[in-house]
């Protein structure tokens, strides 16, 4: 399938370093982006698509790397189905685990965890909800775990590892574990904060410093944060990726943020959710992090955007979040939203408004187009100028 998006006012590349694409023009083929700035003629005709966004702004889709999944479009937590369809609404097109810890009665032994972890990744290869991208599978990190058991769950094909809901009474009983699942080459995550759920323990900035995961979840808390003291701490003395999330704490967030912006270190910020949990579902939970942080520390809503797209893919090492040839095709459009005192998406994230979901693609597939069913209308008229199959890509209205 081709797709191309025509009459673009803005391209939002996922890069905040180099924040913009010049052009108005998008095309897609069999997945991936083939071509970003402008089109001619000959390949319009080509496609079997052609969306016109009226001037509004593209943006890799956003990826959520703090995603509770259990099995299937259902969070057992807050008992809904169809919440990861309804983050596609949200703008978010890839979800990653934060391990599979909501299953009920989930099990604790070694060869429990890793049946859990082989059996989440397996049922989400093939299966997208709402066209979302799911990276299930976390191995949740357990007491007796060997060398061999790493091995086994590589050559499975699960490559993220959670410390932090195991059964060790010492968090720092979780390194030598850690420093298997990187030797395997996994992703590895650590629970950073107050305890969560019964059972686990609270961990601070010197248990990550010490145990060495690649990415400290919800490391404004989640939902309770550690020292503030700790933050300049496990900034400057690791490169531990800072993930902050909608369901932590706010004053935090925006501490971290500065902290990692005054130690050029805004690469390893990586904003998530940590949903569904006791917060909830958010749909719109990255974009309200994204407008909290460029509205409340005057931060450009393109370099924060950034950290919710391509620093997220940079950590985890996924070909989304950016917008540039080759790279995955999850993009979405956003605009002003309607009713609102500022005239484009970017300026309404400054302004501390929520954008405008007026379509999202993934794989190059237009998933809905017109609006977002949890969004406020676009100020622009976002349509389907042609389409040469037998398929209606409207699908967003309330």
């Amino acid at each position: 399938m081709r797709t191309a998006i025509v009459n673009l006012g803005c391209i939002v590349s996922g890069d905040w370093r180099q924040p913009f694409v010049s052009g108005d023009a998008i095309v897609m083929a069999d997945g991936l982006i083939e071509t970003v700035g402008t089109v001619d003629a000959a390949t319009l005709a080509s496609c079997n698509v052609v969306v016109d966004a009226g001037g509004a702004t593209v943006m890799p889709g956003l990826i959520d790397s703090h995603v509770h999944i259990t099995f299937g479009d259902y969070t057992p937590r807050q008992k809904t189905v169809g919440y990861l369809e309804s983050y596609v609404h949200g703008g978010v097109t890839t979800s990653i685990s934060a391990s599979e810890v909501h299953v009920p009665g989930r099990p604790t032994d070694p060869t429990g965890v890793k049946a859990l972890a082989i059996a989440a990744q397996r049922c989400f290869t093939n299966y997208r909800p709402g066209g979302m991208r799911v990276w299930a599978g976390s191995v949740i990190l357990e007491p007796g775990m060997v060398e061999a058991d790493f091995a086994e769950l590589k050559a499975a094909g699960v490559w993220l590892a959670k410390a932090g809901f195991g059964a060790f009474e010492d968090p720092l009983d979780y390194k030598p574990l850690v420093a298997l699942a990187r030797e395997y080459g996994m992703i590895t995550t650590m629970h950073t904060g107050g305890a969560s759920i019964p059972g686990s323990s609270p961990i601070s900035g010197d248990h990550v410093l010490a145990v060495n995961p690649h990415v400290s979840f919800h490391i404004n808390g989640g939902p309770v944060a550690m020292p503030d003291s700790h933050f300049e701490t496990v900034i400057r003395e690791s490169d531990v990726a800072l993930q902050l999330c909608t369901a932590g704490n706010l004053r935090t967030a925006l501490l971290c943020t500065k902290a990692s912006i005054a130690n050029d270190e805004f690469d390893r910020l990586l904003i998530a959710t940590d949903t569904p949990t006791g917060s909830g579902i958010m749909p719109l939970g990255m974009f309200y992090t994204i407008t909290h942080l460029s509205s409340l520390l005057d931060l450009p809503p393109e370099m924060v955007i950034g950290a919710a797209t391509g620093n997220n893919a940079r950590v985890y090492g996924l070909n989304s979040g950016f917008i540039a040839a080759g790279k995955d095709a999850d993009l979405v459009l956003v605009d002003a939203p309607l009713g609102g005192t500022q005239t484009t998406a970017l300026a309404a994230l400054h302004h501390g408004d929520p954008v405008a979901v007026g379509a999202v693609f993934t794989d190059g597939v237009p998933r809905f187009v017109g609006r977002s069913r949890n969004t406020p209308a676009p100020t622009r008229a976002i349509r389907v100028a042609e389409n040469r199959l037998p398929r209606d890509f409207g699908g967003g209205g309330h």
